[in-house]
């Protein structure tokens, strides 16, 4: 009875919200806070909260106004109790709280309006609300830290549970919870949110995360339940390979704290805490790592074990332990979701004990099984990327750098014991990277194509972008590259979703304009790039994979790889124009730049790993690393001239300059234009971060399309050189040079892995290497964001972040026929879409949102036009003529 009457209050609340403001198109919409929709557990003092406005289209807007308060109806009257912003200038999408303090649990409210020059009234959103968590830490009171009394070398996985009654109406329940380790939280048997693996991955004893649950339409009158289940995650690696995660600092059993904060009716509060009176036994989960696989016996099921009315007297209490750390901050980041379900697209019975499944794409996640079979059978799920040739899993491409040491722990591959009727399994505590599972048993036993189900997992980030065009191969490319982005983010960005999920920094910053043109996904940088500040050593230097333990400070992390550190931010600045993230980085960025400098002789630095995977030529170490010095040190100045640090601005900028005169002292033959021995690499990267001198980029461009022209135009890159070639021929007179290479569809190239059947990126421009080779790997992904600068046209003027006005300079090769993007911007959707028409010429059409200007330039010599240049918010058609007509 108390959920209906709590249910009832919350319909009439909406219908009130509706009855009180406009859902009509014009009214602001997609309101965030912290870049989330609605978030729950929101610890700090001044969150951000934004907003979009639709184009006016007879009008425009003057004006924008934010109202917060804890009394939704006072929002709703336009008075903003806690907070009113008063008028702010109307290009205003974004801003920071700077009200009453806030409250620890409790609920805001808050809407957003706007003004037109002719109309002096608000035109409101809808009603949307932030709810705060625990404000301080001194807030957790009498919670502590509990776990199960073992050793970080026992195998099952926990269950905790604690029985507590309601015996009043129930206003709000809210659950904070945090864990070394990952957990899985239910009440009255009911699992509570629609997350997995949480909390995310960070060095655990510098920073733990919690996530807030309302729970209050899970209670009920009497006797309630609340079930806890921990995985080993990341904090205790059981599991043993060369990077040392059973080696780590923090390593130890798994354990949590949590709060359960109960408002009733009657305005009175009830808090259970975690404690010693909490009570704790194994689970059916008798093994779980993160990194390989989870093992179940179904047989140790216990049914009910988090609901009341069942035996707990063989349970024993819970033990309390020391806090991992004491700095416990919420986890404001999209969470890692199911995404989608596969059926099999092929069920092959090898003999009646082995079974293979195929899937229709490559991807990242788990499977549900559902069988019957007789009690004690034993069936291995191996998940992998290839075949043998007798249809077999071949697990030889990721298990490279795995170390067991026993066959107890095989790779990739879960372990479920049945019970003596269905036995239903999906692991809670490990995701795999795969497109096939064989399934072996102990002895003969039935299973048919729905017996497995894939679930694709990633972290639930936003779409935003979207390609088509006449190309097939194209349209492939760009959704095996967003395939592989996705698959490798699982609450930070990883390299491979199998053999390694490592957060190697020089991946992430390669393929970042891919992710955000393509997906909404700052929470995700924001997060991580604070992994890079608890990582970071005294003398300024971090790791290459991020996070870690131990290793990673002595190979692979140099300027090249962990200039992700400073390029992510700016790239969040350039994308969003938010400096949030840019200034928090900062003073460690000084650190970092400043231990280059100490090793840097004459400007110029070897300290890095090189343009990683180059198909044939090797290029000069030094001048690739220089590069990325360089661009460091460029956007260091840049980021203290925004923010008023002139001193360091004037620093930095001579720095810079220094760097760019010392590279092509060393290796510019202003003679031929040639940098060093001429490989693609090595005159892309001058091209595309600026290096080359006033009066020499035509020439150096000239050299570098004549080589790719050499080599038929096809890649003869690694992963740095993958970054600048399609954009420095693009962006220097050869577009169409950079539009063959995209498209070819032989070796080496993205289409010869589309051609070859992939659905994700490789590692390898190879798909005969066997050993030790990924089969979804994104650092290869630039292409993806290629596809919107060049082809689409879209880019951003620097001098205006957020797309508040940019750059329309598309290219039309002559074998597209039609072509369209769109991109999600903070102040709207900007799309942009051509077709031939029938006397080959082309009609364009573009629509940008309010407040949003453009350039239009087209790219190279094959269309004219002479129309206008500068457009404002709007639809727009142009006509240009093709320069066969």
């Amino acid at each position: 009875m108390m959920n209906r009457v709590f249910s009832y209050g919350l319909s009439i609340l909406s219908g009130c919200i509706l009855a009180a403001c406009s859902t009509s198109p014009e009214a602001p919409y997609s309101l965030m806070c912290e870049y989330l929709s609605e978030p729950l557990g929101i610890d700090m003092s001044s969150p951000r909260l934004s907003w979009k406005i639709p184009v006016v289209k007879t009008d425009s807007v003057k004006s924008c106004r934010v109202w917060v308060s804890a009394d939704s109806m006072a929002v709703i009257n336009g008075s903003g109790q806690c907070w009113d912003s008063g008028e702010l200038p109307s290009d205003i999408r974004r801003i920071v709280y700077a009200g009453d303090s806030l409250q620890s649990w409790t609920k805001y409210y808050w809407k957003v309006g706007y003004k037109t020059k002719r109309e002096d009234r608000f035109v409101c959103s809808l009603l949307s609300s932030f709810t705060t968590g625990m404000m301080s830490p001194q807030e957790w009171g009498d919670a502590r830290w509990i776990s199960d009394g073992h050793d970080k070398d026992y195998r099952p996985s926990p269950y905790f549970r604690k029985d507590f009654e309601v015996r009043r109406n129930v206003k709000h329940a809210y659950a904070v919870i945090a864990a070394a380790g990952l957990y899985e939280l239910s009440v009255n048997g009911s699992r509570i949110g629609d997350h997995f693996l949480d909390p995310m991955y960070t060095h655990f004893d510098k920073r733990v995360l919690s996530v807030m649950y309302n729970i209050t339409p899970n209670l009920s009158e009497g006797e309630n339940v609340i079930g806890v289940q921990l995985g080993n995650g990341w904090y205790n690696h059981q599991s043993t390979a060369v990077w040392f995660f059973d080696k780590a600092s923090w390593r130890n059993r798994p354990a949590f704290i949590m709060q359960v904060r109960v408002e009733y009716a009657d305005g009175s509060i009830e808090t259970i805490s975690t404690d010693s009176s909490w009570v704790t036994t194994d689970s059916p989960v008798i093994f779980n790592s993160i990194y390989t696989a989870e093992h179940y016996d179904a047989r140790q099921e216990i049914e009910g074990w988090n609901t009341s009315g069942i035996d707990v007297s063989q349970w024993k209490n819970a033990k309390e332990v020391s806090a991992p750390t004491q700095r416990i901050e919420a986890q404001l980041t999209v969470p890692v979701k199911e995404i989608v379900r596969h059926n099999a697209s092929r069920f092959v019975k090898i003999n009646d004990t082995c079974f293979v499944y195929h899937f229709p794409e490559n991807m990242a996640g788990t499977v549900e099984l559902s069988v019957e079979g007789k009690a004690g059978i034993v069936l291995r799920l191996k998940h992998g990327e290839m075949l043998n040739e007798d249809g077999t899993v071949n697990l030889a491409n990721i298990d490279y750098h795995y170390r067991p040491i026993d066959d107890s722990d095989p790779f990739q591959t879960d372990i479920v014991i049945l019970r003596d009727r269905e036995t239903r399994f999906t692991p809670k505590f490990n995701y795999k990277g795969f497109q096939y599972v064989e399934v072996t048993s102990s002895e003969p036993i039935a299973l048919d194509e729905n017996s497995i189900v894939a679930l694709k997992m990633h972290s639930d980030v936003p779409e935003i972008g979207r390609f088509r065009s006449s190309s097939d191969l194209l349209n492939k490319i760009w959704t095996a590259t967003n395939n592989s982005y996705l698959d490798n983010l699982f609450g930070y960005p990883t390299d491979c979703p199998q053999r390694e999920k490592n957060g190697w920094t020089g991946d992430a910053h390669i393929a970042i304009e891919t992710a955000l043109y393509n997906f909404d996904a700052i929470t995700v940088y924001e997060k991580w790039l604070l992994d890079f500040i608890d990582e970071q050593r005294e003398n300024g230097v971090y790791p290459c994979i991020v996070p870690t333990s131990v290793w990673g400070f002595d190979w692979a992390n140099g300027v090249d790889w962990t200039s992700a550190s400073i390029i992510i931010p700016w790239e969040i600045y350039r994308f969003y124009g938010d400096e949030t993230l840019m200034r928090r980085m900062y003073p460690s960025a000084k650190k970092y730049v400043a231990y280059i400098e100490s090793i840097s002789k004459d400007n110029l630095t070897d300290w890095g790993l090189g343009d990683w995977i180059p198909v044939r030529s090797k290029s000069d170490v030094t001048l690739t690393t220089s590069i990325y010095y360089y661009t460091d040190v460029s956007i260091m100045a840049k980021a203290a001239k925004l923010f008023g640090y002139v001193d360091d601005a004037v620093y930095y900028e001579a720095l810079a300059d220094r760097i760019k005169e010392s590279i092509n002292d060393r290796y510019l033959d202003k003679e031929t234009g040639l940098y060093a021995s001429g490989t693609q690499t090595e005159l892309a990267m001058p091209l595309y971060w600026n290096i080359v001198p006033d009066g020499y980029r035509e020439k150096v461009a000239e050299q570098l399309n004549r080589r790719v022209v050499q080599d038929s135009c096809h890649i003869d890159v690694g992963l740095l050189g993958s970054k600048a070639l399609l954009g420095a021929l693009s962006d220097n007179g050869y577009p169409e040079t950079a539009y063959r290479v995209a498209t070819q569809e032989t070796y080496p190239s993205w289409g010869y892995w589309i051609k070859n059947g992939a659905t994700t990126l490789h590692e390898n421009w190879r798909i005969d290497v066997v050993i030790d080779n990924s089969l979804n790997h994104i650092m290869f992904g630039e292409i993806g964001a290629w596809l919107y600068k060049t082809l689409g046209g879209l880019r951003i003027d620097e001098s205006n972040p957020a797309f508040r006005h940019v750059s329309l300079r598309p290219y039309f090769p002559e074998n597209l026929d039609y072509l369209e993007i769109e991109h999600e911007t903070p102040y709207g959707c900007i799309s942009t879409s051509w077709k031939r028409d029938d006397e080959g010429n082309i009609l364009y059409e573009f629509d940008l949102p309010e407040c949003v200007s453009a350039t239009f330039t087209p790219l190279g010599d094959n269309v004219t036009y002479n129309g206008d240049t500068i457009f404002f918010a709007g639809s727009h058609k142009l006509k240009l003529e093709t320069a066969t007509h």
